[in-house]
């Protein structure tokens, strides 16, 4: 695979990605015109419009001149007729775009497959998608499916098929497939109905950091909301895991301590940082090690509660900033010995833990 084509299929991802993360207003003309395009495609008369602010306030809002009904509430969606024959819409597309591709641009589908189109995924279920959760907590399997419709991977995935491989749609392929790609420019979540087409206005702040390799992110914001929306709801988050605002704008050891949600306080602990968390709750050392996966580190145990222990720990592997993250990982209070704690978290024994190399 030839560097430029390389190098065009990563700046595909990056335009894309900063479409799905752009806190820019929306473009309501535009995406009002694709979406009615999109009712058109399925036999359907354009919509109404009704804009909300932010996913949450479509949880709550009522479009003017529509009667409320439960089976008509965003948490409802499963029963919704259009999500279904616009995904079946999406999905008959990319089976046609799919059969665009010849035996000698397999070699880059597959390539963009991989640089473009699962980063791309990736990113969005850590940003976006995970804040979307937050609002509505859509459970079921058609509900997502719907969401993930909306996730700009497979949009940038035939985008740049189209301009890095040079495959070529028909006008009829590129006209429903601009449709699609004019929404995911435009504007935020939207929620189709027969009569009416629910859409949000983008958020006002997405706050990321960089996660492994191919461009991916994921939420993260150490002193405020990883997103925000300008009716002033928001979701907090902790290198990816989703957070009470306490975690982010005042962690305490009293807080943590009454907190069940395990992921939670250990991102509260990772705020204040170990050394902190261990001195301000007293925790009772139990022993150290020197740790055999990770020379010149130490493995140190101790006693956190009834039934656990903490095991702390040095990252194998350096951060961005040059830096070997110490964490802490919860284990059971039989475990007496560091290196055997250490083992256990990887399903070994004291003994096959003491063989490793090297842990990253």
């Amino acid at each position: 695979m030839s560097a430029p084509v390389q190098r065009e299929a990563a700046a595909i991802r990056e335009e894309w990605l900063g479409l799905a993360l752009s806190t820019l207003p929306a473009d309501r003309p535009a995406a009002q015109a694709a979406i009615s395009e999109l009712y058109r495609l399925i036999g359907q008369v354009p919509p109404r419009f009704h804009w909300v602010s932010s996913p949450a306030a479509a949880l709550v809002t009522a479009p003017p001149g529509t009667r409320p009904r439960p089976s008509d509430a965003v948490e409802n969606l499963s029963g919704w007729p259009l999500p279904p024959i616009l995904t079946s819409l999406m999905r008959e597309l990319c089976r046609e775009l799919d059969a665009r591709v010849r035996w000698v641009q397999q070699p880059m589908d597959q390539m963009i497959r991989r640089q473009v189109r699962g980063p791309l995924s990736r990113s969005a279920d850590r940003s976006l998608r995970m804040a979307l959760r937050s609002a509505h907590h859509p459970q079921d399997y058609p509900a997502n499916t719907w969401y993930g419709m909306q996730c700009v991977s497979w949009i940038a995935h035939y985008d740049a098929l189209r301009r890095a491989a040079g495959v070529v749609f028909t006008p009829e392929q590129t006209r429903r497939f601009e449709a699609w790609a004019a929404v995911a420019r435009s504007c935020g979540w939207w929620w189709p109905r027969e009569d009416v087409c629910v859409v949000s206005e983008r958020p006002a702040e997405v706050r990321t950091e960089p996660r492994g390799e191919d461009g991916e992110v994921r939420l993260h914001c150490a002193d405020g909301p990883a997103v925000r929306y300008a009716d002033g709801w928001d979701v907090h988050a902790w290198h990816g895991t989703p957070v009470p605002a306490w975690v982010i704008t005042d962690p305490s050891i009293r807080r943590i301590e009454q907190e069940a949600n395990v992921e939670v306080r250990r991102c509260a602990i990772e705020h204040i940082g170990w050394e902190a968390y261990i001195e301000g709750a007293g925790l009772r050392p139990v022993a150290s090690a020197p740790d055999p996966g990770n020379p010149g580190s130490e493995l140190r145990l101790f006693t956190v509660r009834r039934g656990s222990r903490v095991l702390l720990a040095v990252n194998g592997s350096l951060e961005r900033d040059g830096r070997r993250r110490r964490y802490g990982l919860i284990v059971p209070d039989f475990l007496d010995d560091p290196i055997a704690a250490a083992g256990w978290t990887y399903g070994l024994s004291a003994e096959q833990y003491s063989l490793l190399v090297r842990r990253t």
